[in-house]
């Protein structure tokens, strides 16, 4: 048993769930209820452009049809804006956020190419020009190595400043930015291991930034496979992923997906079978060093 596990799944409402987040999903809770642990639940509705009206209940929904329910209230970050503006006033008091007048296009017209698209060359670090007034709100990074040790992924080690560059915590448009709203809210719900796909791998070391800087905890990390179609795509609303099936043939293949090589016989069997019978075998490792499976 771990002493204190508190996990979660935070799926964002852009469409119903597919496979590819499920997978996530059973993955984030089978590793909590293995350690008897807390599992939460994390709506993350603060991209309200891209949230479709709706899709939020429907991936409750689909969830409790497959026994994952949360255990303690739903936290939805559309109603804790008051939260993020007090990180991001922390973060000003200690003049570790400057505004940014920069636009998107001139980012890309004046920037290196990092490992998640241009990374930011620093324009408005020391004041922005005469004449123009901020947009965003960006934290200031460095070069010194950040490094953490991913259950699956093993150490993964990121110079922010030269690899992302300072990186955007208010957007232009006044929504908080994923990077912020998530270490504030892993803090608020004491979260202590998180549970996520690795396309989110190298986000880590931003947070791990904020955490610092916030003095907030860091929690442990494990970085599952993400699901791809046959192009290697990954599952998502623009990738046209049907949403999944709610079915026991469905939480099998998720099993199977996640290399957890459950007995034949499990297939005619109900879903709390099912799913009492992965807790109980949870072997993450059996994904180590593994990033991406094709469904």
């Amino acid at each position: 048993m771990t002493a204190g596990y508190r996990g979660r799944f935070a799926p964002s409402p852009t469409g119903p769930l597919h496979f590819g987040s499920l997978a996530a999903a059973v993955a984030s809770y089978l590793d909590a209820k293995h350690h008897n642990g807390i599992w939460l639940l994390r709506m993350e509705d603060l991209d309200v452009p891209r949230s479709m009206p709706g899709a939020a209940d429907d991936i409750l929904q689909m969830l409790s049809a497959f026994g994952l329910s949360s255990d303690e209230p739903v936290m939805y970050q559309s109603q804790r804006t008051s939260a993020y503006e007090m990180a991001l006033q922390q973060l000003k008091e200690m003049n570790a956020a400057y505004p940014c007048a920069c636009t998107r296009r001139e980012i890309v017209d004046s920037a290196l190419h990092g490992i998640e698209g241009p990374v930011y060359p620093g324009t408005c670090r020391n004041g922005i020009s005469s004449g123009r007034e901020g947009r965003a709100w960006r934290v200031r990074s460095n070069d010194d190595p950040i490094a953490f040790d991913d259950f699956l992924q093993g150490r993964i080690s990121q110079h922010i400043e030269s690899e992302i560059g300072d990186f955007v915590v208010r957007r232009a448009d006044h929504l908080f930015a994923y990077q912020l709203a998530v270490v504030v809210d892993d803090a608020s719900q004491q979260i202590t291991h998180v549970v996520r796909g690795a396309d989110l791998l190298h986000s880590t070391h931003r947070q791990m930034h904020l955490q610092k800087l916030l003095g907030l905890p860091t929690p442990n990390y494990m970085h599952l496979p993400v699901a791809v179609n046959e192009k290697g795509e990954k599952l998502s609303k623009q990738t046209l992923a049907r949403p999944a099936d709610k079915s026991p043939e469905t939480l099998f293949k998720v099993l199977l997906f996640l290399r957890q090589q459950p007995p034949d016989d499990l297939r005619s069997a109900s879903i709390a079978e099912m799913l009492a019978w992965a807790t109980a075998h949870w072997q993450p490792e059996k994904l180590a060093g593994c990033r991406q499976f094709a469904i």
